[in-house]
């Protein structure tokens, strides 16, 4: 591929690459009348139009602003059925425990997405995916976690390694629910079984447990992390959605990637977030929807830790088809800055995926960028309901 040059950016705005904690998340570089030259899709040089190298060919925006390609470190993005009627019911008061005993809740998005093949799994999650590239995420991380019995979730893992023809996906080993029944033979064959079929595969980059109350204890997600990480897989934790039981504190001493959710976190957890090199990912869709208080993501970056974004897109909690859009409403319900909010949701999610070479607009990165319909990058955090986003890049293409 030649080279080009991508001129008419009224503003090019950009975190430094790499991980970004406290303060330095809100420092962004911003560049007025810039270009940027992309050279086998990857940013060559970034920087005033004036002092632009020569290129084989040039490409004009319009005068609109880009900021790098959004990535979204958490999702759940496969899954067959509903939840409709678990919605509807939520929200005329009914229990979530009357919802589960009525055979709605987690267990009927378990039960639907056990029941589809490969085939139904890529072809329902195929548009969810187009969703998100649409609304800016040029990197998305995709969950397994709805199978329970270890052949769907293995299915599941396989779907989302179909799609990767099609989008940028991390793929995700998620250990979500315990069985109702034998709940220490399920961890020990998920050590001994499921994790080292998924390495054989090479259908996942991390192992993520839902470390909770009502999901699993803090031993058993140590136990899960020590085969995960035997078998070289990385890990990520759901905690404190509900309550804080010590996962997070777990997380942060092990170095796991990120802890996510983050909603029931008090001082200790930012405490030990803060003196960790794991990412704090926020998922304020969950806030939105389910009407949870929200992460304390204001105290997180003033505590010194690294915070990112993400949609959390699952039939239950968090409907959210917009990366965008999450990264708005960390604004508003987390209480963080739009520049604070970019950097999450850019180089701070890529680190939170163990991602080097994407998230930031300098040479050596990865060309994927997102041109604007606005010549102010604000409107990014700005704007809801509609998408501020026109193009879509990656690897300086349009997908």
């Amino acid at each position: 591929m030649s080279d080009t040059l991508f001129t008419g950016i009224a503003q090019l705005v950009s975190p430094a690459q790499g991980l970004q904690r406290g303060r330095a998340m809100r420092t962004l570089t911003q560049i007025n009348d810039a270009a940027l030259l992309v050279r086998e899709g990857f940013v060559a040089w970034a920087g005033p139009r004036s002092e632009a190298p020569q290129a084989a060919q040039t490409h004009d925006l319009g005068g609109v602003a880009v900021v790098p390609g959004l990535l979204d470190p958490h999702t759940h993005a496969v899954w067959a059925g509903d939840r409709l009627a678990d919605f509807e019911a939520r929200i005329s008061g009914v229990p979530y425990e009357d919802i589960l005993a009525r055979g709605g809740g987690i267990r009927s998005t378990m039960r639907a997405t056990a029941a589809a093949d490969v085939d139904a799994l890529v072809a329902l999650a195929r548009p969810r995916l187009a969703a998100l590239r649409a609304s800016g995420a040029t990197t998305v991380e995709v969950k397994s976690g709805y199978g329970l019995d270890f052949d769907a979730e293995v299915r599941m893992l396989r779907a989302v390694q179909r799609l990767q023809a099609e989008f940028s996906l991390v793929p995700t080993l998620l250990i979500h629910v315990p069985p109702q029944e034998g709940r220490s033979e399920y961890v020990r064959a998920v050590c001994e079984e499921l994790i080292p079929q998924v390495v054989r595969e090479g259908l996942a980059t991390a192992v993520d447990v839902f470390c909770e109350k009502e999901a699993f204890t803090v031993e058993e997600t140590r136990a899960i992390f020590g085969a995960a990480k035997a078998h070289g897989l990385h890990t990520k934790l759901h905690a404190d959605q509900f309550h804080a039981i010590g996962g997070t504190e777990l997380a942060c001493g092990l170095g796991a990637l990120s802890v996510d959710h983050l909603e029931a976190s008090g001082e200790a957890q930012i405490r030990a977030l803060a003196a960790s090199g794991t990412v704090a990912t926020l998922l304020p869709g969950v806030t939105l929807h389910l009407g949870l208080p929200a992460a304390p993501g204001r105290a997180l970056i003033d505590a010194g830790a690294a915070v990112a974004v993400g949609t959390d897109l699952n039939p239950g909690s968090s409907p959210l088809f917009s990366t965008q859009l999450a990264l708005a409403l960390a604004v508003r319900l987390c209480g963080l800055t739009p520049a604070e909010a970019l950097c999450a949701a850019t180089v701070n999610a890529a680190h939170a995926l163990g991602l080097q070479g994407r998230g930031a607009l300098v040479a050596g990165q990865r060309a994927d960028f997102l041109a604007l319909h606005s010549a102010d990058w604000r409107d990014l955090a700005y704007t809801l309901g509609t998408s501020p986003v026109r193009e879509v890049w990656q690897g300086g293409r349009q997908p």
